[in-house]
């Protein structure tokens, strides 16, 4: 009677493991499910925006040094079109005009629009990214990559909804996306590929890139062959503040293995808002083109 009794308290004891060992997987399975049909939420909202109307605030480091910057937006998709004014400084750019080049209006002397090559040397002095970059679908396509690389067993592991925080008065969720795995990879330059189209293709930062090749000068400075230091992923630590209305990051913490590299907060965003065709022409009323 006392070996069955025994019998009787491991059985129970294992259903009861058992029971808790299932639970926890089903729990684990929602709260995956969970992130990933969040995760579709933002790429759904995302590929519903056709304008954008924003002021921006950046930090980025810059040779060590976090570097800040404010600008105010009109961003059409598509056609892209886009007008920036950095204090002052007014870039104009739409697909299909003006040889691909930028029109800048430097504000100062020798007070004449340049036309600038939006991938040349002038346009990305002391930036992380071109004008090209600015938008979410961009930032869509590095969530996609993470995803891609956490696998789909692994969101959950990688991506997590932290709660909710208040961002300029308004609600917003907070989303984490760690790689703690993130670490430089030896990588072999291929034919035709720059810093830009390599970083593109891995879906990476390029001014990361340049910065921790010391041998390298400029975005130009490789060649077919040469193999040079890349990270494994966009970052190591991703912070976001998901806008609950409009389901978009307003707040953009980005960390790597240094430390924070940069920031973009997004302040008075307007989601769709009807933008004249004028107001990406030089003789617009409100600009100052020459």
């Amino acid at each position: 009677m006392k070996l069955r009794a025994q019998h009787i308290f491991i059985l129970c004891f294992l259903l009861i493991a058992a029971g808790f060992f299932f639970s926890f997987k089903a729990r684990e399975k929602a709260i995956q499910s969970n992130n990933i049909q969040f995760i579709n939420k933002i790429f759904d909202a995302i590929s519903t925006v056709k304008t954008l109307k924003y002021s921006l605030q950046c930090n980025e480091r810059i040779k060590g040094r976090m570097q800040h910057s404010e600008s105010k937006v009109k961003l059409q998709i598509n056609p892209r079109k886009l007008y920036l004014n950095i204090r002052g400084v007014e870039v104009l750019w739409a697909q299909g005009e003006n040889n691909g080049d930028a029109l800048v209006n430097p504000n100062a002397f020798p007070y004449i629009n340049l036309n600038l090559d939006t991938y040349g040397s002038l346009m990305r002095k002391d930036q992380h990214h071109t004008i090209h970059e600015m938008g979410y679908h961009y930032l869509a396509d590095i969530l996609k990559d993470g995803m891609k690389r956490a696998g789909e067993n692994n969101i959950d592991k990688y991506f997590k909804i932290l709660g909710e925080e208040k961002y300029n008065g308004r609600d917003c969720y907070k989303l984490s996306i760690s790689f703690p795995d993130f670490e430089w990879i030896n990588y072999t330059v291929k034919k035709g590929e720059n810093l830009t189209t390599l970083s593109r293709k891995l879906r990476v930062s390029e001014y990361m890139v340049l910065e921790n090749n010391p041998k390298v000068t400029s975005f130009n400075d490789v060649k077919e062959g040469q193999v040079i230091k890349v990270p494994n992923a966009y970052a190591k630590l991703t912070l976001l503040l998901i806008d609950k209305e409009y389901l978009l990051p307003v707040n953009n913490k980005v960390f790597d293995d240094k430390g924070l590299y940069e920031t973009y907060e997004y302040y008075e965003l307007q989601v769709n808002p009807t933008i004249a065709p004028e107001e990406f022409k030089k003789n617009y009323k409100d600009y100052h083109f020459f």
